[in-house]
This record gives structure tokens, sequence and C-alpha cells, in this order.
């Protein structure tokens, strides 16, 4: 039988531990990385987000992210203004979730896989209904109503089929958002009767929202018609904050005379990798857990409010706290995620012990006597278990270039042309930026539909809230046409 020296043995596992930890397992996109893209469109430089997101491409999101790299695609390019492509880019990162879906909820939830970032990213529930609300928004700010009409719908089919697949189990059982645009949309198409269904629909789902997500249900009141003065509606829809991401978790426990040492960290973090490997090699005898969770991304802008003509003034209501629904259907499949963490860990444990045991013999023949072939097996040991702990990374996948929530404002206005001006305001009321929509016509008994991004990120250290300073959103290009 061929042997290979010992020593290039532990040299070759040893390699394979620093190669995982440099190369980082990779989870997707990094923190870093979602983080730059929002700083991007904070200031509004497309050019320079779709640069470093085509720049990403092979690094940060690799094949089986691609559903991601072409989310952020569209984002960017909807906030730009760029629509028909963005809407491509949209329908790709749909078709690929459609086709990954089925897989997703019927097989994936039971495999045990290296982790969980060997699998292709089919996306969340709710992301795909934002996609859906997203290409609508696209179509409907290009004036085509009938297709804007279809997306909308499509949002509320798939959460509907996969509520039949899970059983009705399924914790997001509709997106209030959707079905809310949906039926304003029916309704500017003279539907009237599927309008009243989709507003139901609406108004059921935002009072789960209230319980689950802490969001009210959305009110807006107008004056009563004037027949003498004819008016139309105006639809500002706010685009704001940024989503929050997700980091990996590491929860470490070493036995060493029946005592459990557990140690947490944050995989996201420099090298954080690379220390649950080489502590995992230095005890030989750890497991290593990991599972992801939520960081919220703080943001300066908290409100806005809409005025007309220097005069009338409406406050944006909330209708989408996506930062909530994030968190909490992570939270909901907490319990699922970590008992396959779990189970994976052990699974990883006991290959690494059978690893460590069959390298042990072959450290039987290391020169050196009873100390080197000592000193040959606890290395051994050490790298099989290192390489079993650097492995372990959660599943920080998630679509980062999200806002944290979207606001809208809804009122009566007289026909003709107005000036529109938005004030985006912090959490203590003062006013960090505004954006003023020149010539917007109102027609009568129609809806003009306008939106806005703001993704204006607190810096660490930065206070979330003051009056010094402004939204560079507020300054820059408009991203709707």
């Amino acid at each position: 039988m061929l042997r290979f020296p010992p020593h290039i043995a532990i040299r070759a596992a040893a390699a394979a531990v620093l190669f995982c930890a440099a190369a980082g397992c990779q989870s997707g996109p990094s923190g870093a990385h979602k983080r730059g893209l929002n700083a991007f469109l904070a200031a509004q430089d497309y050019a320079g987000a779709e640069a470093a997101l085509e720049k990403a491409k092979e690094g940060q999101y690799g094949k089986k992210n691609l559903v991601l790299f072409y989310l952020d695609k569209g984002t960017i390019l909807h906030h730009e203004g760029k629509y028909p492509e963005s809407d491509a880019a949209f329908d790709t990162a749909e078709q690929r979730m459609v086709e990954l879906y089925t897989k997703s909820v019927t097989k994936t939830a039971g495999m045990l896989v290296l982790n969980d970032n060997t699998v292709d990213y089919a996306g969340e529930p709710f992301e795909s209904a934002l996609t859906n609300v997203y290409r609508s928004f696209n179509w409907l700010l290009q004036g085509k109503l009938d297709q804007a009409l279809v997306e909308a719908r499509k949002a509320g089919i798939f959460l509907d089929e996969l509520n039949r697949m899970l059983e009705g189990k399924a914790k997001y059982k509709d997106d209030a958002f959707a079905q809310y645009i949906s039926a304003l949309l029916y309704a500017d198409a003279g539907k009237m009767d599927d309008a009243r269904i989709s507003m139901d629909k609406a108004m059921e789902a935002y009072g789960w929202y209230q319980t689950a997500y802490g969001s009210p249900k959305p009110v807006f009141r107008f004056p009563k018609e004037d027949k003498k003065n004819p008016r139309g509606e105006l639809v500002f829809v706010h685009f704001n904050g940024v989503a929050p991401i997700k980091l990996s978790k590491t929860f470490q426990v070493a036995w060493g005379n029946a005592v459990a040492i557990a140690k947490e960290n944050d995989t996201e973090a420099q090298g954080a990798q690379f220390s649950n490997g080489l502590r995992a090699g230095i005890t030989g005898n750890s497991i290593t857990i990991s599972y992801p969770e939520y960081q919220a991304q703080p943001f300066r802008t908290k409100s806005s409010e809409v005025t007309v003509d220097g005069g009338e003034t409406l406050p944006t209501t909330l209708m989408e706290d996506i930062q909530a629904i994030a968190t909490k259907t992570l939270q909901d499949r907490m319990a699922m995620i970590r008992t396959r963490a779990i189970a994976r860990a052990t699974v990883k444990y006991v290959l690494a012990e059978v690893a460590s045991r069959a390298a042990a013999k072959a450290c039987d023949q290391a020169p050196g006597g009873v100390f080197g072939q000592m000193a040959c097996k606890a290395l051994a040991r050490g790298a099989a278990h290192g390489i079993a702990a650097a492995s372990e990374v959660a599943d920080t996948r998630c679509w980062g270039t999200l806002p944290a929530e979207i606001r809208m404002a809804r009122m009566k206005l007289p026909v003709g042309k107005h000036t529109v001006t938005v004030s985006f305001k912090d959490a203590a009321g003062n006013v960090v930026g505004t954006k003023v929509f020149n010539d917007v016509e109102i027609v009568k008994s129609k809806r003009k539909y306008l939106s806005y991004r703001t993704a204006d990120a607190v810096e660490p250290g930065q206070p979330a809230s003051g009056s010094s300073g402004g939204s560079k959103t507020a300054k820059m290009k408009m991203g709707v046409k």
C-alpha cells in the first residue's frame, strides 16, 4: 500500500484549513459589499453602483447566487429610472426563483449539506413578492397599467401557491402592500369588483401584519367630492432606508474534563472562520454550530411628508415594514435552522474523528519515537477538526439593496400642474433633505404615481438623528422619471 509521510498529510490538511478561511467559505455577498452598494444608492451614484455590482458578480455572488445578483441589479436600475432594463433583470431573477423554489421547499429543508451556502439561493417568500412589486412599479412608471397589474397580481398568486405547498403552515401568508397596489391598479383599470376583493385581502393581511410586525393598518382620508372643482389623485411612494443584513453567528463548544466552554463570535468579522478552525484544531474535540442573524442598518430618514404648491401638507404612511418582515421570517424558521445546524455539526464532528483516527495509524510510522508519534497524531486530529469548524458558516444571503420600509401618501388634488415638495425627516423631526417634483400633472379622476428612494445609512458612531447635514439623496439626480 502506498503511504504518504505523515508530515505531508498534516501539512496538506493545515493548508486546507488556511485555504477555507482565506476563501471565506463564500456565503454570498459580504456585509461590506452590501453596505457599499447602499452607499452608492444613498449618493444616487448609480453608475458607481452598477460598476461595483458587475465587478463583484463572480467573486461576491458566483453561480449559486445569481438570483441575488439580478435582484440587486434590478433595484439599482429601477431607482436610476432605467425601467425596461430593471424589469429585464428582475425577470431573470424571477425565472430562476421559480425554477428553484419547488426544489427549495420540498427538498432542501430536509437536506444535510456541508453548509447551507452550497445550495443555490432561491429567495425568501417576501423577496419574491417584492420582486413583483418592483416589476409592477417598473411598468406603472412607464404608463403601462395592464403590465403593472399583471405583476402586482403575481405576488398574490405565488404566495397562494406557496401556502398550498406548505399545507397552510406558512407564517408569511400574503403581502399586504402588493394587494393594496393591486387594488389601486384594478380601480385605475375600471375593474371595481376586483379592486374591492384586493383591498379586502390587503386589509386582512394588514390585520395580521399588526400582530406579527407591529404595522398598523394604513388609513387615508379624502375630502368630499366637489363636482364644480374636479380632482385627480397623487400617489407618492417612498422607498426608505436600507434593509437589515444577515451575519453568521458561531457557537463553539469544546469538552475538556467534562467541562463545556462556549465561545460565540461574529463570522462576518475579519479572520473569524480561521479563528474557529484554529480553536477547534487546538482543542481537537469541539463542535462548531453557525446560524444566521439579522443586523439592522441604521438610517437617518425616519419619516417624510408631501407638500403641494407650498400649501397642503400630508405625512406619508408606513405601508410595508420590510425590516420587521425579514427579521420575523428568520425568527419563525430559527428552530429548524438550528436543528439542521446541530445535525450538520454532529456529522462533521464524526467525520473529523474518523479522519483523525485514520491519520493516527499513519502517525505510528512517524519518526521521532513516541513523542514524534504523539505530536503527529495531535496535529492530524487538530487539522481534521479545524477543517470541520472552518467550513461551518451560516447562510447569510439576502437581498441587500432592499429598502427598510415602503411609505405612501395619497392626496386628492385639483386638475392641472402642481409643484410637489417632499421633505425627509429624522427621528427628532428635523428636515434632513427635500426633493421637488415640478410640473406634476393631475388629470380628472386619474391617479398620478411618483416614487423616490432614500438610503441614507448612518455610519457607526454617527447619531441616527440630528439637525446638521442633509440627505444626499435630496441633492442628487432624481431616480424616477
